[in-house]
């Protein structure tokens, strides 16, 4: 190809390597852009669970929504409880290591449920937890529905140490219903900032750790990093053509 005394005529691995080069960069934008959108639905979603608040009990925990506010009635089981380790705040003490608490709720009906009663900093030694202590009388627990967390990379099952509270990593509904020896259900309370016997609690940047607008930016990024390929492609590619003799 030959245009205003330049050749264009780049190798076939050339072509190759940009295309595929190319439609990376195009991809991991569209993905960014899934991400925002997948963000704002999250945001959306979190605000319609308050506007109304539900009782919950064992017939409604599994179909309710994700973010629902609800109330639930029970005692909380202080003696065995678990802290989530490795939990960086994301509030006013925000980069410091610690523990989300979370503590079974024996409700009034029947069953139970885990409620995550917030963030509280790691002690100066690990083998001396921080006291998180909190009394069985019945009280009516308010707060966000969510899922139990899990791992970028679940990498092996977590081991008890064999004493309350019992310092975990992401365990799953299985491995807790072995701990408590008793089914607990892979639901979790987020207890409402406002609530009484609870810690630092900042559900809704924990829910959406950053906002739609960074994976915008992500995806610009990724486009124009596209475009310097394919302007570098045909820079390189686009030599002098040889004078005619």
């Amino acid at each position: 190809m030959q245009f205003a005394g330049r050749r264009f005529s780049p190798s076939l691995f050339a072509v190759i390597l940009t295309v595929a080069t190319v439609t990376g960069f195009v991809r991991l934008g569209l993905w960014q852009l899934d991400r925002a959108a997948e963000k704002r639905e999250l945001a959306a979603t979190f605000e319609r669970g308050a506007e109304h608040t539900v009782q919950l009990t064992p017939a409604t925990l599994a179909r309710l929504p994700l973010y629902q506010q609800i109330e639930a009635r029970g005692r909380y089981d202080g003696g065995r409880q678990v802290l989530l380790d490795n939990m960086p705040s994301l509030g006013g003490s925000s980069g410091r290591p610690g523990y989300h608490v979370w503590t079974l709720l024996h409700l009034e009906r029947g069953g139970a449920v885990l409620v995550n009663r917030g963030w509280v900093p790691m002690t100066d030694s690990r083998e001396r937890p921080p006291t998180v202590a909190v009394d069985d009388k019945p009280r009516a627990v308010v707060g966000r529905l969510a899922y139990l967390p899990e791992p970028g990379l679940r990498l092996s099952a977590t081991v008890p140490r064999g004493r309350w509270p019992e310092v975990m990593y992401y365990p799953t509904s299985k491995e807790l219903s072995r701990l408590f020896g008793e089914p607990v259900p892979a639901r979790i309370v987020l207890l409402d900032p406002h609530a009484p016997n609870g810690y630092e609690r900042v559900w809704q940047m924990r829910t959406t750790d950053f906002g739609p607008e960074r994976h915008i930016g992500y995806a610009v990024q990724w486009f124009a990093l596209a475009l310097a390929v394919v302007v570098v492609f045909i820079v390189v590619n686009l030599k002098k053509a040889p004078l005619a003799p």
